[in-house]
């Protein structure tokens, strides 16, 4: 039992550590699911699909606080984050709606070929 235990206490230093990493992350505006996505699929056997519920759950109160900090400190347009902010709408409803037709195995490599994508374009980027 004792070595179930150490996995058990490993298995949630891991996942506060993704969470917090994921949190930081996205407050500041950088996409913070990555962290905890990558985190779903290299470290549990989560689904790729219940991993992307769990993301968009985690984000509700991470951005609300993030939100309300970047309001406090005058660096939101609110012209552009209510455009914005539609056009993800419809987005976001799109991308569910397709997640279902989508094979998990199938999402995760997905996942992995833009995460490469946008790293390899993050090189190009001039600083």
């Amino acid at each position: 039992m004792g070595s179930d235990s150490a996995a058990f206490k490993m298995n949630w230093v891991m996942a506060a550590i993704a969470g917090t990493l994921s949190a930081i992350i996205g407050a500041m505006g950088l996409g913070g699911g990555g962290v905890l996505l990558i985190y779903f699929n290299l470290f549990t056997q989560t689904p790729q699909t219940l991993a992307q519920g769990i993301n968009l759950l985690f984000f509700i109160p991470s951005a609300i606080v993030a939100i309300i900090i970047y309001i406090k400190k005058n660096l939101v347009n609110f012209k552009l984050a209510i455009i914005f902010s539609l056009l993800g709408l419809v987005g976001a409803l799109a991308g569910a709606y397709l997640a279902c037709f989508i094979e998990s195995r199938v999402l995760s490599k997905l996942f992995a070929i833009l995460l490469l994508i946008m790293g390899a374009l993050q090189f190009r980027k001039k600083a």
